[in-house]
């Protein structure tokens, strides 16, 4: 199933997305609406809306959102890094996060903006400590993911919390899809139409229950908190007017335009 949070005469409703459309076409999708919230127990209320006629909002409000660096071999080389031995975890703030419509602020304190295309895992139940065999009973499902990075910042800042946490650096969307395999999806990013990434989550140095079992070692997720699980090879520049498009198989698209901040 496919869950949406979206925004309807200044209401704000979760959704179950029903229909079939292609990559950024997504005119004849409908919304059934939710009675009560998707973690839980919950009905569909039988009311449906266009999804043409909604504003998308980011699928989750995370308490936190828990990335993954350098979780593809090939996207550690291209940044002449080392593959390392443990998953290597850092931080984007709730205020990072966006939806899919929702446009990329350049931040004025760079001068190299990169994409990052990559799995999301949203979590739907709270968890510590999750033992391998359980790591799929805590997950609620999955979304599209845009790492922001000031690549400029990044390499000159021991820390990576303004480098990747500055507003609008974590794209998320268009919806959470709850009943996918993750092991071997295809995750695509295109920047004005022209393909930029291509990879396979098969590729990941950490899988997906390494890594929660990994970081619910240190603390306790809650439901709704992400993680973002590494790119790719291929990241690159974004400039503003530049329209970035995260496509993962089995999810659908993600679609941001970046502007000038301020």
């Amino acid at each position: 199933m496919r869950i949406a949070r979206f925004s309807i005469d200044g209401n704000v409703a979760f959704g179950a997305v029903e229909g079939d459309s292609a990559p950024g076409e997504e005119g004849a999708l409908v919304l059934d609406i939710i009675k009560g919230i998707p973690y839980a127990d919950f009905e569909l209320s039988g009311t449906k809306v266009p999804l043409s006629k909604v504003r998308l909002l980011p699928p989750v409000l995370p308490n936190k959102v828990v990335a993954i660096g350098r979780n593809y071999a090939e996207h550690a080389a291209e940044l002449g890094n080392e593959v390392p031995e443990v998953p290597v975890a850092f931080f984007k703030p709730t205020t990072s996060v966006i939806g899919s419509g929702d446009a990329i602020e350049y931040p004025s304190f760079s001068n190299e903006l990169h994409h990052e295309a990559e799995l999301a895992v949203v979590i739907g139940r709270m968890c510590r400590e999750v033992p391998r065999e359980r790591v799929k009973d805590v997950v609620f499902g999955y979304t599209c993911a845009n790492d922001v990075t000031a690549r400029d910042v990044q390499k000159r800042e021991k820390q990576w919390a303004r480098a990747k946490g500055f507003d609008t650096a974590c794209p998320l969307g268009p919806w959470v899809e709850t009943d996918l395999d993750p092991a071997d999806v295809t995750i695509q990013c295109t920047v004005n139409g022209e393909q930029r990434q291509l990879g396979r989550t098969s590729d990941m140095i950490h899988s997906i229950e390494d890594l929660v079992v990994h970081i619910t070692e240190a603390m306790t997720l809650l439901p709704g908190d992400v993680i973002l699980t590494g790119t790719p090879a291929g990241v690159g520049p974004l400039n503003v007017g530049d329209e970035v498009a995260v496509t993962i198989e089995g999810i659908g698209t993600l679609t941001n335009k970046v502007i000038k901040r301020g």
